[in-house]
């Protein structure tokens, strides 16, 4: 049951470099706006309470985050946010799935586009990567804890995978199971990490170092796009990848 991620890794170092430089704030607020279109009572929208969850652990003002909701809910200032997903292909063909939320279409596809010439990528058609992935639930502990405990209280709760990183277990759920795990988590007592919906391949490309370090360049910059909120790949990078980056 237990595995190794190595893209797990690579992605957590990004997430505390994003939180260092205050551009996660941005990121949140556009995924709270959004999220309550669904609702803005957390209690029966599960993705409003994530993008609340990762609100409060960046330490986001309560006034920001009522803003956020009550633009998303209607109540608040008028302005529209979508979300729209571009697909297509890194280095050495790997896929690249971009999701976006912005309140400028035209722009969006002007920076996604060139993310994708400058560094060797194109841009693909709908449908043309997406096929590749797969939509889970993840969440991350900290591997402090006893690593039985915490993988017989997420399985018994529904999740379906579990997989031990260099820094945190991350347990693997269905979208619609991600907030039950999280409930039994949270009634033992263990903090977590991180908890999101995400997309993953389900076959990954092996990469040698050099062609990785294309694929992360392409990454890192498409990520650092104001209007990006997650991007996604099918690239497996080496073992020794993240100690050489």
């Amino acid at each position: 049951m237990a595995g190794h991620s190595k893209w797990a890794n690579i992605k957590h170092r990004k997430a505390r470099q994003d939180a260092s430089r205050g551009k996660i704030w941005t990121k949140v607020i556009r995924e709270i706006t959004v999220a309550a279109k669904g609702g803005a009572d957390p209690d029966d929208n599960p993705r409003l309470r994530l993008a609340l969850d990762k609100a409060n652990a960046s330490n986001m003002p309560k006034d920001t985050i009522k803003r956020a909701i009550q633009k998303g809910s209607g109540t608040g200032e008028m302005g529209i946010i979508e979300e729209l997903t571009f697909e297509g292909y890194g280095p050495n063909g790997v896929a690249i799935l971009v999701e976006t939320m912005t309140d400028n279409r035209n722009r969006t596809v002007a920076d996604v586009r060139h993310a994708f010439s400058k560094f060797g990528g194109n841009m693909g058609t709908d449908g043309s990567v997406a096929y590749l992935f797969n939509k889970l639930g993840i969440i991350q502990v900290a591997s402090s804890y006893e690593e039985d405990s915490i993988m017989e209280i997420a399985l018994d709760a529904g999740a379906d995978d579990f997989i031990v990183a260099d820094e945190f277990f991350e347990i693997i759920t269905s979208p619609v199971n991600l907030s039950s795990v999280l409930e039994a988590l949270h009634l033992q007592e263990i903090a977590t990490l991180d908890a999101e919906i995400t997309m993953r391949a389900e076959t990954l490309v092996h990469l040698d170092q050099e062609t990785s370090e294309k694929v992360l360049k392409i990454m890192n910059f498409m990520d650092d796009l104001d209007d990006v909120q997650e991007v996604h790949t099918n690239a497996e990078f080496p073992d020794d990848f993240e100690e050489e980056a």
